[in-house]
């Protein structure tokens, strides 16, 4: 169902799918028979003609197993949901694949600036190229990205990933993502960064094999390509020149 609003577009998607299934539905269960006790029990204990309403303390054994047992088996979903985040968490967050390709990502209030390795594959030679607000990448390609923040807090979120990362100034924050998809998909802030947050999208462009290829090539990009020495700052919606 979240597929049908937010595609899965990410080797990691599908097994944070699963943990926010299998926390709605744990939830949702023992909401329903939480709901559905509460409510029998107003209904056979309700004052009736001639009967008055039963007053129960709760401190006999039998009427403690009514909290007691299902705090226990609430525990035990509980661990199980533990075991499954930690599981996805140590896939995700820990244990990175050797990448395919390195993309620098920059947030400042209020655009994003990716500067991507040019055909020789290298982040910071002459042949890279830095974009603001467009981020180009190749589908069943493993790429790893340096995160920083030139002014204030930020947080990088591709939805179609399942990918959310805090962008912090002064420090380099590293993770990775292999595309699956390809077609054009947002790029959010997700943390309020001043009064323009909400201008600051930007779109990630899943591209095959064929066509990045020829992205990198294309003539926008020899002449966006940026000299080692050069700065990061972006310049004009596009490309730097």
């Amino acid at each position: 169902m979240i597929e049908q609003y937010v595609p899965s577009a990410s080797t990691f998607s599908p097994d944070i799918d699963h943990i926010i299934w299998l926390v709605l539905v744990i939830t949702g269960f023992w909401f329903l028979l939480a709901e559905g006790v509460f409510f029998w029990l107003i209904f056979r204990f309700r004052a009736r003609p001639g009967v008055k309403g039963e007053f129960i303390t709760g401190e006999k054994p039998h009427e403690k197993r009514w909290v007691t047992l299902p705090h226990y088996l609430t525990l035990i979903f509980d661990l199980w949901i533990l075991v499954v985040a930690i599981k996805v968490w140590t896939a995700v967050k820990i244990t990175t694949p050797p990448a395919e390709e390195t993309v620098r990502i920059i947030a400042q209030q209020w655009a994003w600036t990716f500067v991507h390795a040019g055909p020789d594959n290298k982040l910071d030679t002459a042949d890279d190229v830095t974009i603001v607000d467009e981020l180009h990448v190749q589908k069943d390609r493993v790429y790893h990205f340096e995160l920083t923040s030139r002014d204030v807090l930020h947080s990088f979120s591709v939805p179609v990933f399942r990918l959310k990362q805090d962008a912090i100034p002064g420090r380099v924050i590293k993770g990775w993502f292999k595309p699956t998809l390809t077609g054009q998909f947002d790029v959010q802030c997700t943390e309020i960064c001043g009064i323009g947050h909400g201008v600051m999208p930007a779109r990630i462009f899943i591209e095959s094999p064929e066509d990045h290829a020829r992205w990198l090539k294309g003539p926008a990009n020899v002449a966006t390509a940026v000299p080692p020495s050069a700065p990061a700052a972006p310049a004009t919606p596009g490309g730097t020149k």
